[in-house]
């Protein structure tokens, strides 16, 4: 079928409302978009979908939320046992139609005579992780497109350990979702009678509370917080999402009570209309918080994305401005402050192992060598953080100290199974006032780390390419690389190339070939003579080509020089292949 055959049918079928059919009314002379719109199915990937809100087959919107829901429903029941008692849990953040998605969600899986426990308000992502372990469910479903544009939302889907569905789940879960071709034939309820069936209930400040005492569990140092918080201060944006109260009440339970929040940003809005960006990766996104910290002269600045499974902070350094900590940096030195509060506690285990994804940087390696912990590498993804985290659980074989990845996503502690910034935010400010009592700061502490350990940095460039036209390029250029792989990038040769889609690592001075013992992913990754190290793969959440960057050397100034002329290289190269595809 063809995308004006499927906006046509958009049009005339009785099943789309009036509204749907005016905003594809007003659209009809624009072919292009509609294309946009029509030419596929909105992608349910490896965890869930996302994409624009609006009418149409590949946009998001209460047609492809119910059609997905069905295809969920259907693999409920064809492979869980227990799947419609022991139910679904439902979250949601701030975006538009959030609320609307997530009830919609429901009242399908009620249709289908699955129980749901649907949260009151919005909620962070990790809280619903926690919820569905808490609660023993079959899975969750989050509403929530994390840092896009604010024209965006998704739908995550998560399974009974409380982590995302992993590839195999997603497969089938995909296959009973394609074979829903006709969106009328998706079951619903209607809320009042999902209510009286005992099929939709509503949960709220209980999980709250429960969810909370587990985050502050975790916690290290907590006689140390709770005697000395007061001398740190503390300035927090939750940049217009679901973080506010969540992680205001953690901090100031644990006893930091000098703690700021920039109130424009404090309350939800859809709109970000603060922001450019609600991603805290984005220094702009700190404007705000800034000027606060400035004013208050705050120690730690913090800032959550708006689903709050991310945080990034910046630092007060000496003449009272502001040094940022990206996401690597806050990985290696959450590894360097637990290995060492647990060492000297005598709480360290045995079998120890930290778990980061192929893209994070390499330095806490030599940190855990230090400590004799392992630490283990997975595909790029929290849910395959939290699928070892759950392996390791069941066989007994490691105790789980860290994981994380380098776009500011951690967790400490097993309560959850996905990445948390509600946690990160406690121990960044924990952290923070430890090394405070030894008169540094967490900048201090970075200097230190990379003195013993060595220079490493790391960077990112990003490829936004919309469209088909987009995707089709994307997936070429990779194609295309595979095909031919480099014999050297920015001037140092290619020594090792793992490809991740093959499964395959081949070493290029030896010829020799092994296999990689991950799952099958379009990543491409570069091992370079000197020890760098690129990485290339699409993003799965957004339409972008993702490059990754990394280099060890032993001087800052070495490690700024190699950095910079690598990613200025590559990123010539790719664009070149870009422009031949």
């Amino acid at each position: 079928m063809n995308f004006m055959t499927r906006y046509r049918d958009w049009l005339l079928s009785d099943y789309f409302d009036e509204e749907t059919k005016l905003e594809l009314e007003n659209i009809k002379e624009d072919e292009e978009e509609i294309e946009d719109r029509f030419y596929k199915n909105l992608d349910f990937g490896t965890g869930g979908m996302r994409g624009k809100i609006g009418a149409g087959s590949n946009r998001i919107n209460k047609y492809t939320v119910r059609k997905a829901t069905q295809g969920l429903a259907n693999y409920i029941i064809n492979y869980s046992d227990s799947g419609r008692e022991s139910g679904v849990v439902i979250a949601y953040d701030s975006r538009h139609k959030s609320a609307e998605f997530a009830l919609e969600t429901a009242l399908v899986l009620a249709g289908n005579g699955i129980k749901t426990y649907l949260f009151t308000g919005l909620r962070p992502t990790p809280e619903l992780s926690f919820a569905v372990r808490e609660l023993n469910a079959t899975g969750g479903v989050v509403i929530t497109a994390s840092h896009n544009p604010a024209n965006y939302n998704g739908y995550k889907v998560y399974w009974e350990d409380g982590g995302q569905v992993v590839p195999e789940q997603a497969r089938d879960i995909i296959a009973e979702i394609e074979e829903i071709d006709d969106y009328s034939i998706v079951k619903r309820m209607e809320a009042e009678q999902a209510e009286s069936e005992g099929l939709l209930e509503y949960i709220d400040s209980e999980i709250d509370r429960k969810f909370q005492e587990n985050v502050l569990d975790v916690i290290p140092d907590q006689t140390l917080v709770a005697e000395k918080g007061a001398n740190l201060k503390v300035v927090y944006t939750p940049l217009h999402g679901t973080g506010n109260m969540p992680v205001r009440n953690a901090l100031t339970e644990l006893g930091f009570s000098k703690l700021s929040v920039v109130e424009e940003q404090a309350k939800p809005d859809p709109d970000f209309s603060t922001i450019e960006s609600p991603n805290p990766e984005d220094e702009a996104a700190f404007a705000m918080a800034r000027e606060l910290a400035t004013k208050k002269k705050a120690d730690l600045v913090l800032a959550t994305d708006p689903d709050c499974d991310r945080v990034a902070s910046l630092v007060r350094v000496q003449a009272g401005d502001y040094q940022s900590l990206n996401g690597n940096e806050i990985g290696v030195l959450l590894a360097d402050y637990l290995l060492e509060r647990l060492s000297e506690k005598g709480e360290l285990p045995d079998n120890g192992v930290m778990i980061k994804t192929i893209v994070s940087t390499e330095m806490i390696r030599p940190i855990a060598d230090k400590y004799g912990v392992e630490v283990v590498d997975v595909l790029t993804g929290f849910k395959f953080i939290g699928e070892k985290i759950s392996d390791y659980e069941k066989s007994g074989e490691k105790s789980f100290i860290l994981g994380f990845e380098e776009s500011l996503g951690y967790l400490v502690g097993t309560y959850a199974r996905d990445k948390d910034a509600v946690v990160a935010s406690v121990l960044l400010a924990t952290m923070a006032l430890y090394q405070q009592e030894q008169g540094k700061t967490l900048i201090d502490r970075l200097a230190e780390l990379r003195e013993e350990f060595g220079y490493f940095k790391e960077d990112l460039q990003s490829i936004r390419l919309e469209g088909k036209a987009g995707q089709e390029k994307i997936t070429e250029t990779i194609a295309s690389l595979r095909e031919e792989a480099p014999q050297e990038l920015a001037g140092r040769k290619v020594e090792v190339v793992k490809d991740y889609q093959k499964g395959k690592i081949y070493d290029i001075k030896t010829g020799e070939e092994k296999d990689l013992d991950l799952p099958k992913s379009n990543v491409l990754q570069y091992l370079l003579a000197g020890g760098g190290k690129v990485t290339i793969r699409p993003s799965g959440t957004e339409p972008k080509l993702k490059l990754y960057f990394a280099v060890r050397e032993d001087t800052a100034e070495e490690a700024t020089a190699e950095l910079t002329a690598m990613t200025e290289k590559v990123m010539q190269l790719i664009n070149e292949v870009l422009n031949e595809n």
